[in-house]
């Protein structure tokens, strides 16, 4: 899988369960101490997720970071 299909889908993943846990991106960037405009970045798959920052949205999601990337 390329790098880019592969960014948008674990952002996609991100998304879906933010909006599934019923949190806004807004609350999602206080959560990790971000701004608002680099949560955007980060669930468009615009940005190369750290596997820092994809652990801190898995435990503000409270979900595993196996969960985010369950993407085939």
């Amino acid at each position: 899988m390329k790098d880019e299909i592969l960014l948008k889908k674990v952002a996609a993943r991100i998304r879906t369960i933010r909006i599934e846990k019923g949190m806004s991106q807004q609350e999602l960037a206080a959560e990790l101490d971000y701004e608002k405009s680099n949560m955007s970045r980060l669930e468009s798959g615009t940005v190369n997720l750290k596997l820092t920052t994809l652990y801190k949205v898995a435990q503000a999601l409270e979900v595993s970071m196996s969960e985010l990337l369950d993407v085939e």
